[in-house]
């Protein structure tokens, strides 16, 4: 019972502590809820007092912004209107300078009537003026035109010929004794004995009875000879003599020593022929190799390919005008070298270039084209350096210089070949050429006589003094010295003067 009671109690202990723990709730609960109210209260009384304050600074904010938009838009419509007055200024300006355009254009159409009517009674003026002077002086304006033009291209002439006076006087002053020492020296230098070869060769017989061995039975040795050699053998009348006749010296050198042999052994026949030919071709191409490594030795200058060595010696047997080639060549090579140690060039190449500069003597009658051309494209074959290439090419200006060397060489063939004595020619030749020069003189307008003399290296001119005077004569001399260059052949070169002579003539009574 007691158990109960006590269970009982219990119950009714916990029932009232929980009814007084939910009373205790909800009180605490509704104190919580009136202090988060008041809170809430407190917090949008704050709210509302800050949205004012940002209300009236968002206010304040705005009357500023707009006061300075208005004062800016203030001041674009003062630069607005300053532009807009300036604007006008300027239209008003430009109307003006207009207007006054127009009026100048106006005058200066005016001005332009007026030049126009001006220039209309000057040509009418000028016509009336011409005519009258026509009229005077008996001829037209085209005549009188055409006659102030002569004298004014016979005035520039007489300048014209003046001044080169001049400059080939100031020319001559500062280079004559320069190039004169230089020539000079160089040909001092170069002192060499030439012995004057001919185009045939002679033999000379031990007795006529020989005549008869080397014809042979029904001319069988004459013809295997000639045959074997190419070259043609003359037996006249003349006592104890064969002339050896060929167009190649070479094969004139193989018969005379083959036929020197033939001599000596006696024997003659043509298979002995055929033998001492072949015999003498091989010693006449040791010869002529002898002869060119010598020339190359007597000129200074290194061991050459052998092909130009071997070409170098076949000018031996070369003759030009009567010099010997091979010896024209090493003092041409000579004269070259001094001429250009006393201009400061290349020694070596103006050295080379002399002694090959004649190379293509020794095959242009197997090749065609002219021997300075033949010659440079052997050096050229050969490798040689372009200036010697060029030197030989140029040496008779069928191209054009390409270097200092090629010049010299020109000058030291020309030195070789003109001096006294260097060449001969023959009287047809000789003839000929003093015929050519004063038919190219005597074809100038003006001339009264011409006459070659010095062995035609000077021609002398005579002119009419009434139609050639002191400046067309200097004019007239180098024409005739162009005209002579541009058409004859010559070595050296050739002095024209030209002579007029006044003549005054009275009578005493």
């Amino acid at each position: 019972m007691e158990f109960a009671l006590v269970a009982a109690v219990a119950v009714a202990a916990l029932i009232v502590g929980a009814i007084v723990g939910f009373l205790a709730r909800g009180q605490f609960a509704n104190s919580a809820i009136l202090s988060a109210q008041e809170k809430a209260a407190r917090i949008v009384a704050e709210a509302r007092t800050q949205q004012k304050e940002l209300i009236l600074v968002a206010k304040d904010d705005k009357m500023r912004l707009l006061q300075e938009a208005e004062d800016e838009a203030r001041a674009k419509r003062g630069e607005l209107s300053l532009l807009e007055t300036r604007l006008l200024s300027r239209d008003e300006q430009l109307d003006m300078r207009s207007d006054m355009l127009e009026q100048r254009d106006r005058k200066l159409l005016d001005r332009e009537r007026e030049f126009e009517t001006s220039r209309q009674e000057l040509a009418r003026a000028q016509q009336d003026h011409v005519a009258a002077l026509e009229r005077v002086s008996g001829m037209s304006a085209a005549e009188a035109k055409a006659q102030l033009l002569e004298a004014v291209r016979e005035e520039a002439d007489r300048d014209a010929v003046r001044l080169t006076k001049a400059i080939e006087r100031q020319a001559r002053e500062e280079a004559e004794e320069r190039a004169r020492e230089i020539v000079l020296t160089s040909m001092q230098r170069i002192a060499a004995d030439h012995t004057a070869e001919h185009t045939v060769s002679t033999v000379h017989l031990p007795n006529d009875e020989m005549k008869g061995r080397i014809i042979g039975r029904e001319g069988r040795n004459i013809r295997a000879l000639e045959q074997a050699t190419g070259v043609d053998l003359i037996i006249d009348d003349t006592p104890e003599t064969v002339v050896i006749s060929a167009f190649d010296p070479v094969r004139r050198e193989i018969a005379r020593l083959a036929l020197t042999k033939l001599m000596q052994d006696g024997r003659i026949h043509p298979g002995r022929i055929e033998e001492v030919v072949a015999k003498a071709r091989a010693e006449v191409d040791i010869i002529m190799r002898q002869a060119g490594e010598q020339a190359v030795y007597d000129a200074g200058i290194p061991p050459l390919p052998p092909e130009i060595v071997k070409l170098l010696g076949r000018l031996k047997y070369r003759t030009s005008y009567g010099q010997n080639v091979l010896v024209h060549s090493i003092e041409t090579s000579r004269l070259a070298a001094i001429i250009a140690a006393e201009l400061g060039v290349d020694v070596q190449a103006a050295k080379l270039g002399g002694l090959l500069h004649d190379l293509g003597k020794a095959i242009d009658h197997e090749t065609e084209g002219p021997h300075a051309q033949i010659g440079a494209q052997i050096a050229q074959r050969n490798n040689l350096s372009a200036k010697v290439v060029n030197a030989i090419a140029a040496h008779h200006q069928e191209v054009e210089y390409e270097s200092q060397e090629a010049p010299i060489v020109q000058v030291a063939d020309a030195i070789s070949a003109s001096r006294p004595g260097a060449r001969g020619e023959s009287v047809e030749t000789y003839i000929r050429r003093l015929e050519e020069l004063q038919a190219i003189a005597e074809g100038f307008e003006g001339v009264e006589k011409c006459f070659a003399v010095q062995a035609g290296r000077e021609v002398r001119v005579l002119v009419r003094p009434e139609q050639i005077d002191d400046l067309s004569a200097t004019r007239m001399a180098r024409d005739v010295a162009k005209k002579i260059e541009a058409s004859l052949t010559y070595p050296g070169q050739i002095k024209v003067t030209v002579i007029r002579e006044t003549r005054a003539v009275d009578y005493a009574k």
